[in-house]
């Protein structure tokens, strides 16, 4: 409890580490922030057209929206995964890149990764935001599904944040696991639902098997889900989905902060 005050009594200095990774995601570049928008929609338009005209997968028809878009269809599982994806890479680097800062003075080291984080969920709500609005262009009213998005996005920053507390401890004693987790992230995306629907998994794997067992206990696989139910489908995913994604996303957490501490004593040596 005493950590987490003193974690909470720094709040200005979290707000401005954020403010300092924004700031530097784009610096100097002619078009700054317009730079993430391009590069997620060139990356869109690059997925729809060999995925659904090369390989040929065909999206769901929304159930009740009655939506048949296959861009849509990847965006609402590829957003999710590059919040995630770039969360963890950032959070990696969060403390060696600040090796000096971390050297001079003390501060609760766990604020260097929560900025990072937190810098990258500030784009997920801008794509989020601007997605919601060209879904409403094809008669999608995403944003009746406020309250329970943000509830959603929270859960994942939970995940997220646990998962880069456990890497970015990690990373400052085992250099090379930056690679690693490159390796596992391309694994990781291809064994979630992300440019492919569900329905293709289930077609081949029967769902008492421990096969499907194994692919459905992927927490991405449920957060993929869950974000596609409020914005493709336009319907409440199921209470057990969302059960489960909230207990993993607490135990991670509670497990990243854990690890955290256990190789914080270090830390400044190592660097």
């Amino acid at each position: 409890m005493t950590k987490l005050q003193e974690i909470t009594s720094r709040r200005e200095l979290f707000v401005n580490l954020t403010l300092r990774e924004l700031r530097g995601k784009y610096k100097r570049s002619a078009l700054g922030w317009l730079w993430s928008l391009l590069n997620r929609l060139t990356t869109m338009l690059l997925f729809s057209f060999v995925f659904r005209y090369f390989l040929r997968v065909d999206p769901p028809v929304g159930d009740p929206s009655g939506l048949h878009f296959f861009a849509f269809f990847l965006m609402c599982g590829l957003l999710p995964f590059n919040f995630l994806s770039q969360s963890l890479t950032g959070g990696m680097a969060s403390l060696i890149g600040n090796a000096n800062l971390v050297k001079k003075t003390y501060f609760p080291r766990e604020i260097l990764v929560a900025a990072n984080t937190a810098s990258w969920l500030v784009s997920f709500l801008i794509e989020l935001s601007l997605l919601a609005v060209a879904l409403l262009f094809v008669g999608n009213v995403a944003f009746v599904w406020l309250p329970a998005i943000l509830m959603l996005i929270v859960i994942q920053t939970m995940f997220v944040g646990g998962l880069a507390l456990m890497l970015s401890a990690a990373a400052v004693y085992f250099r090379d696991l930056e690679h690693l987790v490159g390796i596992v992230m391309q694994a990781w995306f291809y064994t979630a639902p992300i440019v492919y629907p569900i329905s293709y998994v289930t077609n081949q794997v029967k769902k008492d098997s421990i096969w499907w067992t194994i692919y459905n206990l992927n927490p991405l696989t449920r957060f993929v889900e869950a974000y596609r139910d409020f914005f493709y489908n336009l319907r409440w995913p199921p209470a057990d989905q969302l059960a489960y994604i909230v207990v993993v996303s607490v135990i991670t957490l509670i497990a990243g902060y854990l690890v955290f501490g256990r190789l914080e004593g270090r830390m400044a040596e190592e660097l």
